[in-house]
């Protein structure tokens, strides 16, 4: 589990920059398939082309994106590049939109006629 530390308020503009970034990163949904097919443990290519349908070269390509930003780590294993998870903060991260989202969906949902959180 990563530590919060403490930001300086207001932001200074080049971290501000550095985290629109890190959106820009992990805000494509390619990318958000294939860190929730490593939340399960390391995969090589083969495999998470496999989990997500999605062709060797698409794969590769973003997979290299997340391996420069530092968020997966790869390492060989003979012919093959294995790759992990490297900052599993991007989960906590997931999980707070997730999060978000259903309570934005829960207050949709009691407004709407015949809704179910009435």
């Amino acid at each position: 589990m990563s530590t919060i530390t403490q930001v300086p308020r207001p932001l200074p503009e080049q971290l501000v920059e550095l985290i629109a970034e890190r959106f820009r990163i992990i805000g494509e949904p390619m990318r958000i398939r294939l860190l929730d097919a490593l939340r399960e443990g390391e995969a090589s290519v083969q495999e998470l082309q496999a989990a997500i349908g999605a062709s060797q070269q698409n794969v590769s390509k973003h997979l290299g994106v997340l391996l420069r930003a530092g968020i997966v780590s790869r390492r060989k294993d003979g012919n093959f590049a294995v790759y992990a998870i490297a900052d599993d903060g991007v989960f906590e991260l997931c999980d707070h939109v997730c999060g978000g989202l259903r309570r934005q969906l829960e207050n949709l949902d009691a407004l709407l006629p015949g809704g179910t959180s009435r």
